[in-house]
């Protein structure tokens, strides 16, 4: 009588741990490698000032920052940039999901729903954004549009400089805008 019931209580035990070791939560996968695999270093709460020739022309924070290419160029997430003039005085600011600084052409990229808006109320939102730390230049090769108050502009592509006063629109150009004309 002993051999059955050790034999039906080593049953149990085994369709025990049997069920004890499934889990039904599912397992995350990434998708490739990925930023973090190759970086040299990655920080969290990224703050970093951009400047030329010695004076500062924007203020640039991330949520997280990998560092690559000996420490000359930044993979960012949440990335926020606040851009000022020679004297310190306020431009904009960007905003992109996703950013990639690079120390050695001073080239600034954002990627993800990237929002520039300037002081004077106006506002730039477009997938892909570059800004040119050495001239001072913002351009894009992909959809754009500008809007402030009731007017906008929308096009695939433009160059402009930083304050957006001299702006070129690469094609499909257009607009909804209102036209002050003189009176008689």
């Amino acid at each position: 009588m002993i051999r059955p019931l050790v034999w039906l209580a080593g049953g149990m035990v085994a369709v025990l741990s049997i069920a004890a070791c499934r889990d039904t939560t599912p397992i995350a996968v990434t998708k490739g490698p990925s930023v973090a695999d190759s970086a040299d270093q990655v920080l969290f709460v990224a703050h970093y000032f951009l400047s030329t020739n010695g004076i500062q022309r924007g203020d640039l924070t991330a949520d997280t920052a990998y560092v690559l290419d000996d420490q000359t160029r930044f993979d960012l997430r949440n990335a926020h940039v606040k851009f000022t003039t020679e004297t310190g005085a306020p431009q904009g600011t960007m905003d992109a999901k996703r950013g990639v600084y690079n120390t050695r052409n001073q080239i600034l990229e954002g990627w993800g729903d990237v929002l520039v808006k300037l002081v004077d109320g106006r506002t730039l939102k477009s997938p892909h954004v570059t800004y040119n730390q050495i001239t001072h230049q913002i351009s894009s090769d992909t959809t754009y549009t500008i809007t402030r108050n009731s007017d906008s502009q929308t096009g695939i592509g433009f160059t402009s400089n930083q304050t957006f006063t001299k702006f070129t629109c690469v094609r499909n150009c257009g607009g909804n805008f209102s036209v002050l004309l003189p009176e008689k």
